[in-house]
């Protein structure tokens, strides 16, 4: 008698929810695009799902901001637009499969949570093994307490309580049907709408590094999680320019107009402390200079503002997956005195470059009336700007 091949093993698809704006993060722009760890939060999620070997395919949720930066998309994946809640966008992202049986498994999952695991998710399909629908937890380690304004209540038994996380994995005529009998009764997470259906949801061990990005303060806490996933060099570079003093025309230096008897002559508004920072950050980019990107015999930057030419600069730090750790610029001039302007200027190149005050570091000094700058013919300065950037 010959034995009977095993049946092959459920195909797994990926939903992956990144359509909300996490306003409460603060963030400029949709979190899910916040560089971390040398690439957006998105690409976290995206390539660790994406690169399982269980998985074959999926659907990204997103709107058309936030789908530019993931394209192009893994095979095998498609793009659905999402909903006004969380629920809805879920279910765009059932109808976007289509084609998918419902014997198959399916991973729903936050892109808000970047550190994915492959170990977890193995964990949640050898779940499916014995269980239409399983999710990740971790136990809570803080004392728990009833809380009414200001004033803490009694202590809640924590035994009996978890934290729950994505990736959560179901079979995905299960989840079909959940969402189907919903019926517009909203939920937080599609586990419950399962469990509304009567069907046990299966727990396994989650991750820390599964911790969500909510808050500003949860960027600080994910790069500490995932920095051993995120190898990492750090770049120095150097930066120096001087411009002549002419009669007649505006001096500015550091982005700030100062008010002085003479301007600094070139072809943009010649403010030379930006300049040199930005050469500074273009070198340790190795991304050419200032002559590379703005040609002065470009028409287009005949008296342009500096600070274009360094916040150019900072964004390909950010398209490079970097950051800018540090920016040291020393003004060399006889005058005008820098010190009254100091605060001012460094605030100035701080808010240019998108970094704390503290990153920035401006001095500012004499060649004691040697020199070209002695002689009150022209201002200097010298700037490095130290990087951290993504091993490549």
């Amino acid at each position: 008698m010959t034995e009977s091949a095993p049946s092959p093993a459920p195909r797994v698809a990926v939903i992956l929810l990144a359509g909300g704006r996490g306003t409460r993060a603060g963030f400029a722009r949709p979190k899910q695009l916040e560089p971390l760890g040398g690439k957006p939060v998105l690409r976290w999620s995206l390539d660790a799902l994406a690169a399982h070997p269980r998985v074959s395919g999926g659907a990204l949720i997103a709107g058309d901001d936030v789908m530019a930066a993931a394209l192009p998309l893994p095979e095998g994946w498609i793009s659905a637009s999402p909903g006004v809640e969380r629920q809805q966008s879920v279910a765009n992202g059932l109808a976007a499969l289509v084609d998918w049986e419902d014997e198959a498994l399916v991973l729903v999952h936050d892109a808000a949570r970047p550190g994915v695991t492959a170990e977890v998710i193995d964990r949640l399909l050898a779940a499916l093994d014995s269980a239409e629908a399983a999710i990740p937890t971790l136990p809570v380690p803080d004392t728990l307490v009833r809380q009414a304004g200001d004033e803490a209540g009694d202590v809640v038994d924590r035994g009996a309580l978890a934290r729950v996380q994505t990736p959560q994995a179901f079979r995905l005529g299960t989840l079909r049907l959940a969402h189907a009998a919903a019926a517009g009764e909203t939920a937080t997470d599609d586990a419950q709408l399962v469990r509304r259906l009567g069907v046990p949801v299966a727990a396994v061990a989650g991750d820390a590094r599964l911790h969500k990005l909510t808050y500003a303060e949860d960027r600080a806490i994910l790069e500490g999680l995932l920095e051993a996933k995120a190898m990492r060099r750090t770049a120095v570079g150097m930066g120096y320019d001087v411009h002549r003093l002419v009669a007649g025309k505006p001096l500015w230096i550091g982005g700030l107009e100062i008010e002085h008897s003479h301007g600094l002559e070139g072809h943009s508004d010649a403010d030379v402390a930006l300049h040199a920072l930005t050469d500074a950050i273009l070198g340790a980019l190795g991304d050419g200079d200032i002559g590379t990107h703005f040609p002065p015999s470009d028409p287009e930057w005949r008296g342009a503002a500096s600070w274009r030419f360094l916040d150019f600069a900072a964004r390909r730090v950010e398209e490079a997956g970097g950051r800018i750790d540090h920016v040291d610029l020393t003004i060399i001039a006889e005058a005008p005195k820098i010190g009254p302007h100091r605060d001012r200027v460094r605030a100035r190149i701080a808010e240019i470059l998108s970094v704390r005050l503290e990153r920035v570091s401006v001095k500012a000094t004499t060649t004691e009336r040697l020199g070209f700058t002695g002689r009150r013919e022209g201002i200097a300065a010298q700037a490095i700007a130290t990087l951290s950037l993504p091993e490549n």
